[in-house]
């Protein structure tokens, strides 16, 4: 028996070599004789250089939009008025949308008492503003306070109406 297994072992072996001979034969006899040229590289198309781009100059900061002309005072007084705070509330969020903007507080009254007395009373109404923005967290260097007096009215100083109105903070971008 075991003659009979190496005898087959041994044809399949040999039938096995056969076969892969023939094949490669037929491989070989199936290859042309000539070279095949090997294909061109690809041409590369030339693009047109692309046109240097324009240096855009970069866009100005943005400077808040301020209508603040309506920040009230009581009389005699540099107490905001608390129909003042929504204002200035809203200015402290603007002003922290654009942190390096420098603004002037101009300080207002109306013409009761001596120039000397509203000047000063002016200047006190312009740092109550000031000292709100910097309790809110704003640079407090960002502000330029500047006293008017009772020289810059908006209203008549003749009834009450008006000389409320000129007690008043006005906050302006700084140039």
């Amino acid at each position: 028996m075991n003659i009979t297994k190496n005898l087959l072992f041994t044809t399949l072996i040999a039938l096995f070599t056969l076969t892969m001979y023939s094949c490669k034969t037929k491989k070989l006899a199936a290859k042309p004789a000539t070279p095949v040229a090997k294909p061109a590289p690809p041409v590369e198309e030339k693009k047109p250089a692309p046109a240097p781009e324009k240096e855009e100059a970069p866009a100005p900061e943005e400077k808040p939009n301020f209508n603040l002309d309506n920040i009230q005072f009581e009389f005699n007084s540099f107490v905001l008025k608390t129909s003042s705070f929504a204002i200035l509330d809203k200015a402290v969020a603007e002003m922290k949308k654009s942190p390096t903007t420098k603004f002037i507080l101009n300080g207002h009254s109306s013409a009761e008492g001596t120039p000397d007395h509203n000047m000063q009373l002016s200047i006190d109404r312009a740092n109550a503003v000031k000292s709100y923005f910097i309790n809110a967290g704003l640079n407090g260097s960002n502000f330029t306070v500047v006293g008017h007096g009772e020289k810059e009215p908006i209203s008549s100083n003749d009834s009450e109406e008006g000389r409320m109105v000129n007690r008043r903070t006005e906050i302006k971008v700084q140039k």
